[in-house]
């Protein structure tokens, strides 16, 4: 093996201790080169701390010093706009309607794939209406420089990044003009430093305007998930953003049915408060399988108001989880 590629394989799997991430995961190693046994090496600052890149010089130099042949050493970061990201999928959750609880599927979606051992994103598009920070329990700012923000880990390595994390409070209202917003989605994209992630969850606002328009033509989105509840006003809006999705020539992978029944365990039934499911309806009309259909689980609201949604599990949510990982691997062939 070439002395380059024995380094490069050495420094990728050095683990970050605060990042919980190897140099390879955060994607950090840009080039390794060597000639008469002095190695280069060159990283990318990704907007570390002074200190922070004088504990990782230090340990890539001892651990590459190890290596047969090499007689010098010379470690340096660079700063530029370059993308240091490498995220393989981008899946949009999207739906016409308001309060049909997209960010709590995106929220599960990107839960279901960490605990898959992928990883993962969320974006949190939702500008006027972000909800992802609360539910994970994240309070603090994300880190970065010139180079660009590090989102912030939940508790199961989830990056996260939403504009209630740059808020002065998370009850500050964001009263912008579409143009505005559109422009910071797509920072969330060109100026977070997300490394590398096998699935970036991208929590769309409701509607059909500005914001799931940036997302849908300035973001290379993978797939689609479509949230819908069971009234018939809001299968009527739904099918306006799967509409939406045909015309940007976005596949739609799945759709969620939330709210979709209360199940009540005392006299073991299901009540459909809102009237009789409509999933497998506005699955043949987005073409796309039924993933699943999540009741109004009181469990869940306490977990999502505690910040430990995380910690969630259910029957229903199980089912969901299964055929969202047969989807995705088939959509992957």
């Amino acid at each position: 093996m070439p002395i380059e590629q024995e380094a490069r394989q050495v420094i990728e799997g050095l683990y970050i201790v605060g990042f919980e991430k190897t140099l390879g995961e955060m994607n950090l190693v840009k080039e390794v080169t060597s000639e008469d046994g002095r190695l280069s090496i060159i990283l990318a600052s990704a907007a570390l701390e002074d200190d922070v890149k004088e504990k990782i010089k230090k340990t890539v130099t001892i651990a590459t010093s190890k290596l047969a042949g090499i007689r010098s050493i010379d470690v340096k970061f660079v700063t530029n706009a370059a993308d240091f990201n490498k995220i393989k999928n981008v899946i949009a959750i999207m739906s016409g309607k308001g309060g049909v609880g997209k960010s709590l599927v995106s929220s599960l979606t990107a839960i279901a794939l960490r605990r898959a051992g992928h990883e993962v994103g969320i974006l949190d598009a939702d500008i006027t209406g972000p909800s992802i920070p609360r539910m994970f329990g994240i309070m603090e700012r994300p880190g970065g420089d010139e180079s660009g923000i590090i989102p912030v880990k939940s508790k199961l390595g989830i990056s996260i990044m939403s504009i209630n994390l740059l808020l002065p409070s998370e009850d500050e209202a964001v009263v912008w003009r579409g143009p505005l917003i559109a422009g910071v989605i797509r920072q969330f994209w060109e100026d977070v430093r997300w490394g590398n992630l096998d699935y970036l969850i991208v929590d769309l606002p409701p509607g059909t305007a500005d914001a799931p328009l940036t997302v849908l033509q300035s973001l290379p989105v993978s797939g689609i998930i479509i949230v819908s509840t069971p009234q018939e006003l809001t299968s009527m809006v739904v099918r306006k953003a799967v509409n939406m999705a045909r015309q940007m020539n976005k596949p739609i992978v799945g759709v969620v049915e939330n709210m979709s029944y209360l199940y009540v365990p005392e006299i073991d039934k299901k009540i459909e408060l809102f009237g009789k499911s409509r999933g497998e309806e506005m699955a043949k009309a987005a073409g796309a399988p039924l993933l699943g259909r999540l009741p109004i689980d009181p469990e869940l609201a306490r977990l999502c108001d505690q910040g430990n949604i995380e910690r969630y599990n259910g029957e229903a949510y199980n089912t969901f989880v299964q055929n969202l990982s047969r989807t995705l691997l088939k959509a992957k062939k």
